[in-house]
């Protein structure tokens, strides 16, 4: 995982801990509280600052207590924990201040919000949840966001970046305390405005706690993460969280399907909706709305026009190709004005906004004997769909698709991975993703079972792991006229295999196969089945 320690402000708080403890009526059950002071708050025992109180939850497996020890040897000067963890103790609590809570994990945002002065106050902050767009939108408004505000900050998947500086992501949204750091210390680079991705795994588990946003937007709702909400409908209740007085000012709202229309229905803020469809009868009564959109044959991008809520029609544009990249374009030019951006200004930047690490990035320009090469995210059923019918019309020869699906997550999604990889690509390598602690075998067998459903011959179909072999291959059995998309792990930076995580990068080997001459080499023969 990815170290945030450079991510900590530079001045940090110098709070008695008794304050703390007269703010959150915290009861205290350890040492004599006292001359202590608390210059932040952490979570992670492995990942503590001198002078922090560290925040104790339980945990899948282990309660976090049983780290305490660890983390006080690290620097941190207290401990805040509920009655298990206290249990879990044992004779720390003779000597280190013990502050019990009834839930640590949803105080640790607040706490770590108070303690660093309320950065997200002095921000203008913009967040973004649904299952698909979220990154390619939040760099959209960040693009908005730096039309007028010269220091910002992005939060999300990729990266977090505070102006020029940049560190990987350990997670799509860190934990409370973690961005409650990052953001004091965008405030102290001079940054007044942020973009962040807010996942549903961090609604639920209150990462975001502690920060109420100026202007929240919902992208859609789509089959992903069942293995932790359980159903749709618990997956739902969680993304809507944002949408809740205390965690939002206002928000907007994609309702292309009926989880946004139910959204708007049922949020408790005033929110906005967006219908980005053209010819959907919601654009009728929607606020905003896409009327035309023009998706393009050269892959560059797509325009459209958006009819705002008095009438006025606007000419847009999003800097990537496909359909679901002028519903992320369109939402990120409403989101940014709800911010604050003039409109024409926000559609002037989203338009020229830079392409997005890992989604529908361009790696091998197609060239005399190559292929065009692309990495996208896409790792579920309607990112797949989407993804593969906005490459088609960019692709005079056969579409070659390089993909798999994670293990430990969703089973059920992998034979429709399968599936509509058949139907839709021309030339299928099934590979890994992030096997993880499942058989990368097992996976691969599921997606094949989908792929069977639509070729039982299996013809145009490869089977082959590592995931560097299957992208060379997929590179080597295509010509120039034809493309290769690889999906599944975008910008990510490492491949987790067996607990262990190793590093990989799709554009890294993209680059490697051009530099060793494979996307130049005449297309290979079909396999005709399983490699």
């Amino acid at each position: 995982m990815t170290s945030t320690a450079r991510m900590r402000p530079t001045r940090p708080a110098d709070l008695p801990l008794a304050a703390l403890v007269d703010a959150f009526s915290l009861v205290s059950v350890g040492a004599d509280i006292a001359g202590t002071t608390v210059h932040g708050v952490t979570m992670a025992s492995d990942d503590v600052g001198t002078g922090e109180l560290f925040v104790a939850v339980a945990g899948a497996r282990v309660h976090g207590a049983r780290f305490a020890a660890q983390a006080v040897d690290a620097g941190a000067v207290a401990v805040v924990t509920d009655a298990a963890g206290v249990a879990e103790l044992g004779d720390l609590a003779q000597w280190v201040p013990v502050l019990l809570a009834d839930d640590p994990r949803a105080l640790a945002g607040p706490l770590a919000a108070y303690v660093a002065g309320d950065p997200a106050q002095h921000l203008r902050t913009v967040g973004v949840t649904g299952t698909n767009g979220k990154t390619t939108t939040t760099y959209f408004v960040d693009a908005a966001l730096r039309a007028v505000h010269p220091t910002t900050a992005v939060l999300g998947t990729v990266e977090l970046r505070i102006g020029s500086q940049a560190i990987e992501s350990p997670r799509t949204t860190v934990e409370a305390p973690v961005l409650q750091h990052v953001l004091a210390l965008a405030v102290e680079r001079g940054a007044t405005a942020v973009a962040m991705e807010v996942s549903s795994h961090a609604l639920a588990l209150h990462r975001v706690a502690g920060t109420t946003f100026d202007v929240v937007g919902f992208t859609n709702l789509q089959r992903d993460h069942l293995d932790f909400h359980g159903d749709m409908e618990g997956y739902f209740r969680d993304k809507a969280r944002l949408f809740e007085p205390g965690q939002a000012r206002r928000g907007v709202v994609v309702v292309d399907d009926e989880w946004g229309r139910r959204l708007v229905r049922e949020a408790r803020i005033p929110v906005e909706s967006l219908a980005t469809h053209v010819g959907d009868p919601a654009a009728a009564e929607a606020d905003w709305a896409v009327v035309s959109a023009d998706v393009g044959l050269d892959g560059v991008g797509s325009t459209f026009t958006l009819r705002g809520p008095d009438g006025t029609e606007h000419v847009a544009a999003s800097p990537l190709p496909g359909l679901v990249n002028v519903s992320n374009a369109a939402l990120a030019i409403v989101l940014a004005h709800a911010a604050g951006v003039d409109l024409a200004t926000a559609v002037d930047a989203v338009g020229g906004a830079h392409a997005v690490p890992g989604r529908m990035e361009r790696v091998i320009e197609r060239a005399p004997g190559r292929p065009l090469g692309i990495v996208d995210y896409a790792h579920t059923p309607d990112a797949l769909v989407l993804a593969l019918e906005a490459v088609r019309p960019i692709t005079p020869g056969r579409l070659v698709i390089v993909f798999g699906s994670d293990g430990d997550r969703d089973r059920g999604k992998r034979p429709i991975m399968g599936e509509i990889a058949a139907r839709l690509a021309d030339v299928l390598v099934v590979t890994d993703e992030n096997p993880r602690s499942e058989d990368p075998g097992e996976i691969r067998a599921a997606i094949l079972a989908g792929v069977r459903q639509v070729r039982p011959d299996l013809a145009d179909v490869h089977e082959v792991s590592p995931r560097a072999q299957a992208l060379r291959l997929g590179v080597a059995l295509a010509g120039e006229g034809d493309t290769v998309i690889v999906t599944g792990k975008g910008h990510e930076p490492t491949q987790e295999i067996a607990g262990v995580f190793h590093r990989y990068n799709d554009r890294d080997v993209y680059l490697q196969a051009v530099a060793d001459g494979l996307a130049d080499a005449p297309p290979l023969p079909a396999a005709g089945g399983a490699a």
